[in-house]
């Protein structure tokens, strides 16, 4: 019945917009950060090790957190679920999806429009000069040598461009995602807990504008009770159910 509902949703909306957390990444083998058990922040205080501030004092630290996750992001292929959305958008059934994840497998499915709200690994700036950077090969060598990036041209060190803790997001990335929810008549969040702010409260724009909302998260969220429907199931599971009776397949 929930599939039945999403699908009649989605096939009813004009401009479906889905927002996307680190758990439609997990299963391609990407760690999340949140949850109970196994997320990294069980493991990690996050001030420590990924805030801007405790960057700039102690970089190496950094370095040494990120390493294994850039290592996990650079092995991990994209999902059913990532797949899903893909084929959504390409249909024209799906405009734009809004990301917290900086794994770039929504690209690497095939989606086109994607708004990064926390950065991602593709580029890196130099804290001297500015100067940004595409990041591939200086990624690859920090992965073999462990060796941290500098700046070509000045040696200053390379900071990846996701964001940390304390730090700004990405202004023109955050009014597109921003306008994108307000203008929105159906929102999509998969596998996102909604804690994160300010990327938790696009959700709320979207509803005070009159648009639906599909919950697919494992975990309840604090807008469970105001969606259409909500599923606490896999998303790499329902995601693609959802988008075969979108598609008619």
């Amino acid at each position: 019945m929930g599939i039945r509902c999403a699908v009649d949703i989605i096939r009813g909306s004009q401009r479906a917009v889905a927002l996307t957390g680190a758990g439609i990444s997990t299963p391609s083998g990407i760690p999340d950060f949140r949850s109970t058990r196994d997320g990294l922040w069980e493991r990690y205080d996050p001030f420590e090790v990924a805030s801007l501030n405790s960057f700039r004092y102690d970089p190496a630290k950094f370095f040494n957190w990120v390493r294994p996750l850039i290592r996990d992001i650079d092995q991990a292929r994209p999902n059913e679920a990532h797949y899903g959305l893909a084929s959504l958008e390409q249909t024209g059934n799906l405009k734009t999806v809004i990301t917290q994840n900086i794994d770039t497998l929504h690209q690497r499915a095939g989606s086109n429009n994607v708004l990064e709200v926390h950065g991602s690994l593709r580029t890196a700036t130099c804290v001297q000069c500015y100067h940004t950077f595409e990041a591939g090969d200086f990624m690859q060598d920090f992965l073999e040598s462990g060796e941290i990036p500098r700046c070509p041209d000045c040696d200053h060190i390379l900071k990846p461009d996701l964001v940390l803790f304390g730090e700004q997001l990405p202004a023109r990335t955050w009014l597109k995602a921003v306008e994108a929810s307000r203008n929105c008549d159906l929102m999509i969040v998969a596998g996102s807990s909604l804690e994160v702010l300010p990327v938790a409260g696009l959700p709320m724009r979207a509803l005070e504008n009159g648009a639906h909302l599909i919950l697919i998260n494992h975990s309840e969220t604090y807008l469970d009770v105001r969606a259409d429907v909500v599923f606490h199931e896999d998303l790499d599971v329902i995601i693609p159910e959802i988008a075969r009776g979108v598609l008619g397949q």
